[in-house]
């Protein structure tokens, strides 16, 4: 039952935006006018998509937004999801959509005691999480990643729009690795004429929180559209700025990881960059999406979505939930077309899709 699309690919990777609200309005993404445009689910509707695309394959979750941390009721989805397993179902009452109720072979499947659980992340700006770190490991959360774009407050602050956050953000990251959410990452979209300048802040950061800093090329998903080649500062540069700081090793990745890896020389401190723009990872991309609204993207630039929320109100059954992905997953697209002359933003940005 295992997922792969037309080009061969596996797709194990699913991420939920469980809502596209967000509490900060950081400059690469919001433009900070407007707030959620599509809503969120109730959470038996994302537990009910998780357990189908477990039964086909899916090992990892990961939680998005917006800010996921806003909704209530988080801690108990988590704790939901991690009696998922892959390649099997655990029994559940019959879901019921407009029509009558469906109990399917699929949806009554054992759950495979001897497979292992789902791999469940979550991605959060952090604000909220040092009190929830915690709750959130014993529901059953495996790891997290902070999006923090500076290591000065008053950076922060100008790139969030929120003032005081930085002490939140820091709190949550702390709070986090003392629960054991391991590995904890910390990522960073790097923005020329914004925060280019905190690459080696950010070095010492991950040597001194113990953390891993993954940085990110800046890509055009922002809602102002106002992305241009000039404002991305790549891999490369930024290899050659941390190098001023100390010499970097790189690190053997899983060809469907999206970052690069390396490692300090003396080897405290490791750092990632995702590189989408000079360095596409496009033909090893393992990742479905699920929008807030319950909409399948299968690529963060695709043009169209396809609406799994609105086969379930029909009244689809399981099997017939897991066809139509199988259908949607088959037209994934090769890769994205970022700086070529027939590129087509994507039709929702980055917090209406889920990061």
């Amino acid at each position: 039952m295992a997922l792969h699309d037309k080009y061969g690919r596996a797709i194990t990777d699913l991420r939920i935006s469980i809502t596209d609200r967000c509490n900060y309005k950081c400059v690469y993404c919001r433009t900070g006018n407007e707030g959620a445009l599509y809503g969120d689910l109730p959470f038996r509707d994302y537990l009910r998509m998780a357990r189908v695309l477990a039964g086909m394959g899916i090992t990892k979750v990961r939680l998005t937004g917006g800010e996921p941390l806003l909704r209530n009721g988080v801690v108990e989805f988590v704790r939901e999801l991690a009696k998922l397993r892959p390649q099997g179902l655990k029994p559940s009452p019959s879901v019921r959509g407009n029509g009558a109720a469906k109990t399917t072979s699929l949806q009554s499947a054992l759950l495979e005691t001897d497979v292992e659980p789902l791999d469940i992340a979550l991605t959060t700006n952090g604000h909220l999480l040092a009190d929830l770190a915690q709750p959130l490991k014993d529901a059953g959360l495996t790891r997290v990643t902070v999006s923090m774009d500076a290591v000065d407050p008053d950076r922060f602050a100008r790139i969030t729009r929120v003032p005081n956050g930085y002490d939140h953000v820091l709190a949550g990251i702390r709070a986090a690795r003392r629960a054991g959410l391991w590995p904890l990452k910390v990522n960073c979209v790097l923005m020329r004429g914004f925060n280019e300048d905190q690459i080696i802040p950010f070095g010492m950061f991950a040597r001194e929180e113990g953390v891993t800093v993954r940085f990110i090329e800046f890509m055009p998903l922002e809602e102002g559209r106002t992305w241009a080649p000039s404002t991305v500062v790549t891999l490369d540069e930024i290899l050659a700025r941390m190098a001023e700081y100390r010499p970097l090793v790189e690190i053997p990745h899983a060809r469907s990881e999206t970052a690069r890896r390396y490692r300090f020389e003396d080897g405290i401190g490791e750092l990632g960059i995702i590189a989408p723009v000079s360095h596409p990872f496009c033909g090893h991309c393992s990742r479905i999406r699920i929008t807030s609204d319950g909409k399948i993207r299968t690529c963060l630039f695709s043009v169209w979505d396809h609406d799994l929320h609105a086969q379930m109100r029909r009244g689809a059954s399981d099997e017939e939930l897991a066809e139509f992905i199988r259908g949607v997953v088959e037209k994934k697209e090769e890769r994205h077309h970022i700086g070529e002359p027939d590129f087509v933003p994507a039709s929702r940005t980055m917090v209406h899709i889920g990061g």
